[in-house]
């Protein structure tokens, strides 16, 4: 029980004195809202997930083992490989993180170390680096946005101009089946209906008008109805007034300036100046047969010639009718197509405006990270050398081994009582042989064996306290420092 009470306490009580100081030292950040409110949802994000993200970047390999060398840490440096700087650097760096909905969000940084002003320099180091790579993903950020938004512009805008031309290419090679003319090629049916009509009853009148005049001549061998005077107008007068007639007639169809009107002016014309030319000559006209046929055939040549006129018209008019019936019947089909077509558009249209509102977004985002006053990590308080040592607890360290050394003891004291058969007490007597005894007499030492048991108990101490330093020093020198072997046994058992 004394051996067990005099390693632990021996143990705890050296480790505290030869523990070397440990200095700590903290830098607190804030992460501040932008200064100036731009609706930038494409380039949000989450404060909480930047800081974590940025701490992992943080305690990369590369990172700590060139904040360890630049900084000198470890004391024996050289002898220790990568993978226990790195483990040694994150197992004396802390990072606390807190914030929350309606709550400011912070960032502490810690570190311990065996010098003030070692641990300053490396927080000071992280700092910097947090900071340099919060810039850094800030501007990462709005240059990818931007870059992206860009694209994005170009390559709608260039799927505008494609759907454009399609639009362009469609109605030239549909323009005359296109639903926007729709209205007047059916007026324009309707009144070509109604003009081939007018057409048609023309037609069938002058035919008439022919099969009635030759069945007069055939009849009475003249042009002049039963009881009409001798005297008849010139062929040139007659034709003349059958040119007239067919002038009003063509007026009521046609415009001033359709060819057939014009013809028929410049032939009037052309007749009243050869009659007025020959005004002087008596044209009373002879009962012989000879100036007969010639105003009938003059007359049936002018009704043959304004019928073809009014075929060509006819003709001209079903041709049209046609190419219409056929636009018009084409038209639906024509909108459908140029409706999806419409629809396309829109769609390419209203993407693009949504990635320029986005573009210019990126841009005012970028603007906002250069003149630093889009969303940002400051310092709140910076870190200093600490001027005392923060560690480690020596005062704890001692009490731990001393209390370990106690529970030890007692617990082998428990041990030693539960293992011990030997009878002690009457009760055990009786309990052991089941008789009652009338009286129990004590064990009674001799002198000699008193001495023995003495010398026994002296020699043992004496042992304890030579043997129990002997194997501190032992372990101390030849297999690991005791400051080392109680410092793994803390940090195991978590004792600050």
């Amino acid at each position: 029980m004394t051996a067990l009470l005099l390693i632990c306490s021996g143990v705890g009580v050296v480790t505290a004195l030869k523990l070397p100081p440990i200095y700590s030292t903290a830098a607190r950040m804030l992460v501040e809202e932008p200064q100036i409110e731009v609706d930038t949802v494409t380039l949000a994000v989450d404060a909480a997930q930047q800081l974590q993200v940025i701490e992992q970047q943080l305690m990369t390999r590369a990172n700590l083992i060139d904040i360890a060398q630049q900084w000198r840490v470890f004391e024996d440096m050289r002898s220790m490989t990568p993978d226990t700087i790195v483990s040694e650097m994150r197992e004396n760096t802390r990072i606390l993180r807190s914030g929350g909905r309606g709550q400011a969000t912070l960032m502490t940084i810690q570190f311990s170390g065996r010098s003030g002003q070692i641990v300053a320099g490396v927080v000071n180091e992280y700092v910097t680096l947090v900071l340099e790579k919060n810039k850094s993903a800030s501007l990462a950020i709005v240059e990818n946005a931007l870059r992206f938004y860009e694209q994005e512009v170009g390559r709608l805008n260039s799927a505008l101009d494609q759907q454009s031309a399609k639009i362009i290419n469609f109605k030239n090679a549909n323009s005359t089946a296109l639903p926007d003319d729709l209205v007047y090629r059916q007026g324009r049916q309707t009144l070509l209906q109604e003009r081939l009509s007018r057409l048609e009853g023309d037609r069938s009148g002058l035919i008439n008008q022919r099969a009635e005049m030759v069945a007069v001549f055939e009849a009475t061998g003249s042009l002049r109805p039963s009881g009409t005077p001798q005297r008849e107008l010139s062929p040139e007068e007659q034709r003349l007034n059958a040119l007239r007639l067919s002038l009003q007639e063509a007026l009521g169809v046609y415009s001033e300036t359709h060819p057939s009107v014009l013809r028929l002016k410049t032939q009037i014309e052309q007749l009243e100046a050869e009659i007025g030319a020959h005004s002087g000559i008596d044209n009373t006209d002879t009962e012989d047969q000879s100036g007969v046929p010639s105003l009938l055939d003059v007359t049936l040549t002018d009704i043959d010639q304004r019928t073809e006129n009014i075929d060509r018209d006819i003709a001209r008019t079903n041709d049209e009718l046609g190419a219409l019936e056929e636009s018009i019947s084409s038209t639906a089909a024509n909108a459908i197509t140029l409706d999806g077509l419409q629809r396309e558009y829109e769609n390419i249209q209203n993407q693009y405006n949504a990635a320029v509102t986005n573009l210019n977004l990126a841009r005012a985002g970028e603007r906002q990270e250069e003149n630093d006053q889009g969303q940002r990590i400051t310092i709140i308080e910076n870190a200093s050398v600490p001027q005392d040592p923060s560690g480690p607890g020596r005062t704890k360290i001692a009490a731990a081994g001393i209390g370990a050394g106690l529970g030890l003891a007692g617990g082998f004291f428990f041990l030693l009582e539960f293992l011990n058969r030997t009878i002690r007490r009457p009760t055990e007597l009786r309990a052991r042989f089941g008789i009652v005894p009338l009286a129990s007499i004590p064990y009674m030492e001799s002198r000699r064996e008193r001495t023995m048991r003495r010398t026994i108990l002296i020699t043992a101490f004496v042992a304890v306290l030579i043997s129990v330093p002997a194997i501190l020093y032992y372990i101390d020198t030849q297999y690991m420092p005791l400051e080392l072997l109680a410092n793994k046994i803390i940090n195991r058992l978590g004792i600050g």
